[in-house]
Formats: structure tokens, C-alpha cells, sequence
């Protein structure tokens, strides 16, 4: 008893060492980037300094005020851009995952083929055309090419379609049309809720995809009052040798990543309430 009591211990010992070294080695990069955000231009041409310095303030007034730079309206439009692609991306791809896991018509399996092709599909192939598209719709130059193809997300289709073939028993959709329910109404009220996990999970990842975006926005914004977090960064980064501060560059970071964290910590509840609860198992 002694000898498996011992064992236990050592067990949980190396479980609970693996995973602080895990953790450290996540956390140590946020922990630099905070670090350098606090150094002068000067003072991060030294080379790597643990320990934070006096510049914080002075590194987020000369990002806040740059009069070229428009901080607070690139935050805004990535909100508006990230916010909006997350809940269409996951509510229309639960929609279209409930439609072909639910209903049973003859091209069934040729819609499932053809959003299947279209995931293996890099968006540079389509650039063209999509610039193009939008071009002569009148869209160039707005925010709405950053949101509107978000409702068509092959990936977040596949793993909501995933989840409801491991959740959702057919039997629970056959009782509400039973009791007189609207095929919308089954799927607000009933499967919706059910996904609330998988619709987290897949928020959070839409969410940081949609932040983190470069290639698109560079591609149809043109205007200063339009660019996004990833532009303004890369704005900074391409500054000439005279006017380049690596400080107000990592400040730039480390106010952007602030949503992000936001956002994890709104919805992770729900992925951990849905792991709780188990779903709805057939």
C-alpha cells in the first residue's frame, strides 16, 4: 500500500512539474513582450533585459499620439472586424453543419465533397478574383471584405459538423417538431445551446484568425482610418531607420494582444461548463 501511495505521489510529482515548465515556456514570451515594452529604443538596442524598465508610459504616449498613426481607431476596427467575423463565422457554420448532419436530400454528400475541396484551398489562389470581386462591387478600401466571407468558413463547418455527429441525438430534433417547433426555432433553441461549446471554442479561434489577419486587409485597405492592428504594426516595423522605435512597436503588441485575452477569458466559461455538463450523447 505504502509502495503504490509512493508511485501516486512521484506520478503526480512529474504530471504537476511537466506542466509548470509548460506553462513557463507560454507565459515566458508575454513576459518579454512586457518587459520590452517598458525599454526605450536605446535601451532595447542593448540586448535582452529581465527586468522591466522605466519607459512604459513614454513608449504608449508617443504610440497614443502619433498624429500619423491612428492606435485607438485600428483597435477599433479590428474589434468591430473580429467581433462580427466570430459570431457570423460560427453561427452560419453551426446552421449549415445542423442542415446536412440533420436533413437527408440527394446531393447530400456532393454539398459535403464540394465544402470539403474548398478547406484544402489556400486563399492566395482566390486573391485575385476576390480583389477583383470586390472591387467592382464597391467594397475596396471598407471593412465589409474583412467580414462578409467569414460566413463561409469550410474549417468551423467541418468541426461544428463533427460535433453534433458525437452530441446531438436525432431523436431530441424529432421531439420538437413533434411538440410543434419551426425548423429555426429547433435550431435557436435547442441545438443551438447544445453547441455552445464547440460555438466557443471556434469563437475564440475565428476571433484571433480574423486579429491577427495581414494578407487580406493589405490587400483592400487603403486608407489609414481603415487599416487594422496587423497593418499598424507593420507600418511601424517598415518606419525608416530615422523615425523607427522598436519600443512603440512592442507597446503596439502588447495593447493588441489585450482584446485577445478579453475575448479568451468571456468565453472560456462556456467550453468549460460544456466539458462539465458532457453534451447530449446518444
Amino acid at each position: 500500500m505504502a509502495g503504490k501511495n509512493f508511485a501516486s505521489v512521484v506520478r503526480s510529482f512529474i504530471a504537476h512539474f511537466v506542466l509548470i515548465i509548460l506553462a513557463f515556456m507560454c507565459l515566458f514570451f508575454f513576459y518579454i513582450l512586457l518587459i520590452n515594452s517598458t525599454a526605450s529604443h536605446a535601451e532595447l538596442q542593448k540586448g535582452f533585459s529581465a527586468l522591466p524598465k522605466s519607459h512604459f508610459i513614454d513608449n504608449f504616449k508617443a504610440v497614443a499620439n502619433d498624429g500619423t498613426f491612428p492606435m485607438m481607431r485600428g483597435i477599433g476596427n479590428s474589434i468591430i472586424v473580429s467581433t462580427l467575423c466570430a459570431a457570423i463565422c460560427t453561427y452560419f457554420s453551426a446552421l449549415t453543419a445542423y442542415g446536412l448532419y440533420v436533413y437527408d436530400f440527394k446531393l447530400k454528400k456532393v454539398a459535403f465533397t464540394f465544402i470539403m475541396i474548398i478547406l484544402v484551398m489556400p486563399t492566395q489562389v482566390t486573391a485575385l478574383g476576390f480583389l477583383r470581386l470586390i472591387t467592382n462591387l464597391g467594397f475596396y478600401d471598407t471593412l465589409i471584405p474583412l467580414i462578409l466571407p467569414s460566413i463561409a468558413s469550410p474549417a468551423v463547418f467541418y468541426f461544428m459538423y463533427s460535433y453534433l455527429q458525437s452530441n446531438l441525438q436525432l431523436s431530441l430534433v424529432e421531439a420538437a417538431r413533434i411538440d410543434g417547433c419551426g425548423e429555426l426555432k429547433i435550431f435557436n433553441k435547442i441545438i443551438f445551446p447544445i453547441m455552445k461549446p464547440a460555438v466557443a471554442v471556434q469563437a475564440i479561434f475565428t476571433f484571433v484568425g480574423a486579429w491577427n489577419n495581414y494578407f487580406v486587409p493589405a490587400l483592400v485597405l487603403q486608407s489609414k482610418e481603415k487599416s487594422t492592428v496587423p497593418i499598424l504594426i507593420a507600418t511601424l516595423r517598415g518606419a525608416d531607420y530615422m523615425n523607427f522605435d522598436m519600443g512603440k512597436v512592442y507597446m503596439m503588441i502588447t495593447v493588441a494582444i489585450v482584446p485577445i485575452i478579453v475575448a479568451y477569458l468571456f468565453l472560456s466559461k462556456f467550453i468549460i461548463a460544456g466539458v462539465a455538463l458532457g453534451g447530449v450523447k446518444e
